[in-house]
């Protein structure tokens, strides 16, 4: 016989409590005194066991845990709540325009922080109209890229939307995405400003840019890239160490 897994006491309770549990409920117990099930409890077969225990690849089955099996019959094991499963793990993101301006804020005045200096006066001193077409370059830039720019044949390396948010997170998050471009050497970026029936954020997004001398153009983008609701932005290309 193979090796029992539990002691000579543990395997009589377990067969007394084979034998509660197959008789059923003794009806001339006086009521409420040590009832059980008026039904006899369906346990699964040995049969059924010895296969459930070989889709475990056991190594061996033997009575006791046949008899164990059978007696836990039903019973859950409970979950742990402690314990977060990989398959739900939230997937890594491109950080949003709340993250991007509550880091911004962090920072400070950094010398990094290009929203030192800008005015959200003059950007609301020149709206914009919701369906409006936004367009800009400074004259150093050539019409060829501008132009590539404008066709969306220039790839944009991140993106920022700035849905939903206030005049100060939008330019604290627009200004971020730029230092990280800027710090990444990248050169094209789009930020998400939506429309609205005000077009509040579009109209600061357009007057923000134009105070930046790194921004050397940016024009409203094309319809997959979100059309009249986004923008993207030329950056001048990051000074080397050699440069």
């Amino acid at each position: 016989m193979a090796n029992s897994l539990f002691s000579k006491e543990m395997q009589d309770q377990l067969q007394e409590l084979k034998g509660q549990l197959s008789k059923g409920r003794d009806t001339n117990a006086p009521e409420g005194e040590n009832q059980k099930p008026t039904e006899p409890v369906s346990l699964p077969t040995q049969k059924q066991v010895k296969k459930t225990v070989k889709q475990l690849d056991s190594e061996h089955v033997d009575d006791d845990k046949v008899l164990f099996m059978q007696a836990m019959h039903g019973v859950n094991q409970l979950e742990d709540k402690n314990v977060r499963s990989p398959a739900n793990a939230v997937k890594a993101a491109k950080p949003d325009a709340t993250t991007l301006s509550k880091r911004a804020a962090a920072q400070g005045n950094e010398e990094g922080d290009l929203s030192t200096g800008l005015s959200d006066m003059q950007a609301l001193l020149n709206p914009v109209a919701s369906e409006a077409y936004l367009s800009y370059k400074q004259p150093t830039l050539q019409n060829k890229v501008f132009t590539q720019l404008k066709h969306g044949k220039l790839r944009w390396y991140d993106a920022v939307d700035i849905h939903g948010c206030t005049i100060e997170e939008a330019r604290a998050a627009m200004t971020q995405l730029l230092v990280q471009a800027r710090t990444n050497n990248e050169t094209s970026v789009k930020i998400v400003h939506g429309k609205g029936q005000e077009a509040i954020l579009k109209t600061c997004v357009n007057g923000w840019l134009r105070q930046l001398p790194e921004v050397l153009a940016f024009c409203s983008a094309p319809p997959k890239d979100g059309g009249n609701g986004a923008v993207l932005v030329l950056l001048k290309k990051s000074k080397t160490d050699g440069e």
